[in-house]
């Protein structure tokens, strides 16, 4: 998944008379980016991913080898013997799909962890939107990073760096860095190459899938 959306594309806030309303734009997924405790966080999922990642890739060689070594002596096997090492062979296949679903499918362990990965850090960035957005009487505040086209943007109506300055405060810590905002974050190229791995060993597996049967 490229984005990890936080939060719906608008936000509406009623802080007082909705007349005379004031709109801000903010990048939540820049925001994310530059939160250190959220990139800790996120680096421990990828290593999990990738634990998940490696662990079927062994299966995969595994059951890569006990399918050529059966192709091989087939001949030389008869009766109970052959559906034997034919189960064998079925079931590491069944096992391998089964994991690959539970860990990465639609319903899988990868995006449960990561809802638990960003609830925290939702309810962060809520909240400092939400005092940011009272402090300078704003009554409509839009995420560009949820598919959003912002062809042009005024420096006064962008609080990104307000939002991320005051999550900062709170937690201690100072934006030093100079705001370089980009269309696609590092946080955002992390899960396209995680997807994209994902993907690949999921089409690994189907095709000797289809090849045993």
């Amino acid at each position: 998944m490229k984005h990890i959306k936080l939060f719906s594309v608008l936000f509406v806030i009623f802080s007082g008379v909705l007349s005379a309303q004031k709109i801000g734009v903010v990048d939540t997924n820049y925001i994310l980016s530059k939160l250190p405790q959220y990139k800790d966080a996120e680096d421990r999922l990828n290593s999990q991913i990738a634990n998940w990642q490696t662990e079927i890739q062994t299966l995969q060689s595994e059951f890569d080898k006990k399918k050529t070594l059966l192709e091989n002596e087939r001949v030389l096997l008869v009766g109970d013997q052959l559906k034997q090492r034919q189960k064998e062979v079925d079931d590491l296949d069944k096992k391998i799909k089964t994991m690959i679903n539970n860990r990465f499918g639609s319903l899988g362990e990868i995006n449960n962890a990561r809802s638990n990965l960003t609830k925290p850090f939702q309810d962060q960035i809520w909240n400092a939107i939400k005092t940011v957005s009272e402090k300078n009487s704003l009554g409509i505040i839009l995420d560009k990073s949820n598919n959003i086209s912002v062809i042009f943007l005024e420096k006064r109506y962008d609080y990104t760096d307000k939002v991320l300055d005051l999550l900062l405060k709170n937690s201690g810590m100072k934006n030093a860095e100079t705001p370089v905002k980009t269309g696609v974050s590092s946080a955002d190229a992390k899960k396209e190459k995680l997807k994209m791995m994902t993907e690949g060993r999921k089409e690994t597996v189907e095709q000797q899938s289809r090849k045993s049967k």
